[in-house]
């Protein structure tokens, strides 16, 4: 480590007979190293023993501060310091401004709300009645059939055409498939398996409940991904999982519930003025 890009004259040459971090901190600082304390002050900013000890969690992959070495600490306090020197160097340019101040801000905002929603939930782990309340409401929601259908894709309606005008002639859609879509699917012969219509796109879901079995589109079916050519194999009815499959699952959603429950209310009492 280059030693020179930061003068370190918080580091005390008593320091490296310390007997574990907090004692070398109380050295390096003169301050109590003891809960919302400060390891360091750079241009007037306070960095506080949490920011430390988490800092070194993340440099080190969890190594308690209070097990480095006196030679870890300079480094990992060094490198802290160098972090908020070109922080404070970026606020001066100005750069914490436009999109970017806006990530840094919603990634502060985030944090909050992440933080809050462990607080409220905390000790409050779900009962099995809840759990299978959570589950009777989705499973309600879950559509009633699962289509297995195949496909063609190309890029324009023309050959869309071409080939809707080939299936009329008597060729074999998968033959077809092979041969013409650009889509993953090709090698099977256009096959997508079973699928919820939910899960596709909306031209092509409507196109694949509108169908019979057996019977492909009459027209091209356009999408953000080219023009489909489509044929519905089968049907059948969707059958949830049991509640014991998924009630681990199940649990953070009724968690998440509560919250939203929770924020929900918080948000009626605050005073909001939308300008939009």
């Amino acid at each position: 480590m280059n030693r020179k890009l930061i003068p370190v004259a918080l580091v005390a040459a008593t320091f490296a007979m310390s007997a574990c971090a907090e004692k070398k901190l109380e050295q390096m600082t003169g301050q109590d190293a003891g809960a919302g304390s400060v390891v360091a002050v750079v241009n007037g900013e306070k960095i506080s023993k949490d920011v430390w000890d988490l800092w070194v969690k993340m440099r080190t992959r969890g190594t308690n501060p209070e097990d480095l070495t006196p030679e870890q600490v300079t480094e990992n306090l060094d490198s802290l310091i160098q972090v908020y020197v070109a922080g404070q160097e970026a606020r001066k340019e100005g750069l914490a401004s436009g999109e970017d101040g806006a990530r840094i801000e919603l990634m502060k905002q985030t944090a909050m709300a992440d933080m809050l929603s462990r607080k409220f939930l905390e000790g409050q782990e779900p009962t099995t009645e809840e759990k299978r309340a959570e589950y009777e409401k989705q499973v309600a929601q879950l559509p009633k059939l699962e289509y297995r259908a195949r496909h063609i894709l190309v890029d324009d309606e023309a050959k869309a055409r071409e080939l809707i005008a080939s299936l009329d002639a008597g060729a074999r859609f998968e033959t077809l498939a092979e041969q013409n879509s650009s889509d993953s699917s090709a090698q099977e012969g256009g096959d997508l398996g079973w699928f919820a219509a939910s899960r596709m796109v909306k031209p092509f879901a409507d196109a694949v409940e509108a169908l019979e079995k057996g019977t492909y589109t009459k027209e091209p079916v356009q999408s953000q991904f080219g023009w489909h050519v489509i044929k519905l194999e089968d049907t059948r009815p969707l059958t949830p999982p049991a509640f014991e499959e998924v009630e681990a699952q199940i649990g953070p959603l009724v968690q998440q519930t509560k919250f939203q429950a929770y924020l929900e209310e918080l948000t009626k009492a605050a005073k909001v003025d939308r300008k939009l």
